[in-house]
């Protein structure tokens, strides 16, 4: 197994976020988009309920882009406003109404927000990471707690409602359509 999982990076046949790699080793994350051009798969980097990665088949029209999670805004060298995102990215000249723990859709192509999800209550939302890791629901309210975590409540689909900390909670889509297509 491992003779071809060696000759498969090698080929150049295997995409990730749109770039070549080769290094059987690359490290994928959540929201990430792995293409295999020879086969026209198209994969993206989700959790399941029990925390763990999940491959997600995708359309190739929905492997184009990515959902990124914002973790900072700030003003770059002669006041070049940029935010940060969840997987390291910078990206220049955003909207000015994108706010921390919002989410940009990022054209993988030209690195470029495209749209974004302000995070707010009624808009469903990915839980990734603490003990619901991979749950998916509405946000219900968020609870402000100074000098500690901020705390996020969410409401499933099946109608259970729980609790997390606001840096586990990625919006995903405006009311209760979802921006990426979603395991079942």
């Amino acid at each position: 197994a491992e003779v071809s999982t060696q000759s498969t990076g090698m080929s150049r046949a295997i995409k990730v976020e749109g770039k070549v790699r080769t290094d059987i080793c690359f490290p994928t994350g959540f929201m990430d988009v792995v293409s295999i051009d020879k086969t026209g798969e198209h994969f993206r980097m989700l959790f399941d309920v029990k925390g763990r990665f999940l491959i997600h088949r995708v359309k190739k029209e929905e492997a184009a882009y990515k959902l990124c999670n914002v973790k900072s805004v700030r003003t770059a060298a002669k006041g070049v406003p940029v935010i940060t995102t969840h997987d390291g990215r910078t990206i220049r000249y955003p909207d000015p109404l994108i706010k921390v723990h919002d989410t940009v859709k990022l054209d993988i192509a030209t690195n470029k927000a495209v749209d974004f999800i302000k995070f707010e209550p009624g808009n469903l939302a990915y839980i990734t990471g603490g003990q619901n890791c991979g749950r998916i629901g509405i946000i219900t309210h968020k609870e402000k707690h100074p000098g500690s975590f901020d705390i996020v409540h969410v409401k499933d689909s099946v109608g259970h409602s729980f609790a997390t900390r606001l840096t586990n909670v990625f919006p995903i889509g405006k009311g209760k359509q979802a921006w990426v297509s979603l395991p079942r």
